[in-house]
């Protein structure tokens, strides 16, 4: 499987295609921002019309989980889910199926002056260009 990864401000699918705003950055803030995550995979025919598992998690740039506060106190920034890619009627047998997905970030608290990753996993599996990272400007200097 192939997974392409793009940090935007805002993105939508609509009828099998990504509509994307402010794509491509790879510094923002400092402070909470507003974000998205724009991917399209590359799912093999083999591989379609089976469910297959989705795990998505923050990490720093030493590679530790991105933990912040939530309902239950704190707790890794993680996202997970399943999908399921239908082959349809008359496609050539052996071609690979185009899923797009979008992923709405709010803004989290992250420190400033860091670099971070989105980590993709599917199916426990993951590779290096399946990861979309960024740095937050510094903060602004102490008084």
């Amino acid at each position: 499987m192939n997974v392409t990864v793009l940090l935007c401000d805002a993105a939508q699918e609509v009828n099998g295609k990504l509509y994307i705003l402010g794509g491509g950055w790879s510094v923002t803030g400092p402070g909470p921002f507003q974000s998205a995550l724009a991917m399209k995979f590359e799912v093999p025919w083999d591989q379609a019309n089976r469910p297959h598992e989705l795990n998505i998690h923050l990490v720093d740039e030493d590679g530790a989980a991105v933990r912040a506060p939530g309902p239950a106190g704190s707790q890794e920034v993680r996202i997970q889910g399943q999908f399921e890619v239908g082959r349809p009627p008359g496609l050539v047998p052996g071609v690979p199926l185009d899923t797009p997905m979008v992923i709405d970030i709010p803004p989290i608290d992250l420190a400033p002056g860091r670099r971070y990753t989105w980590v993709v996993e599917i199916d426990g599996q993951t590779e290096d260009h399946w990861r979309a990272s960024f740095s937050l400007r510094p903060g602004p200097e102490p008084v």
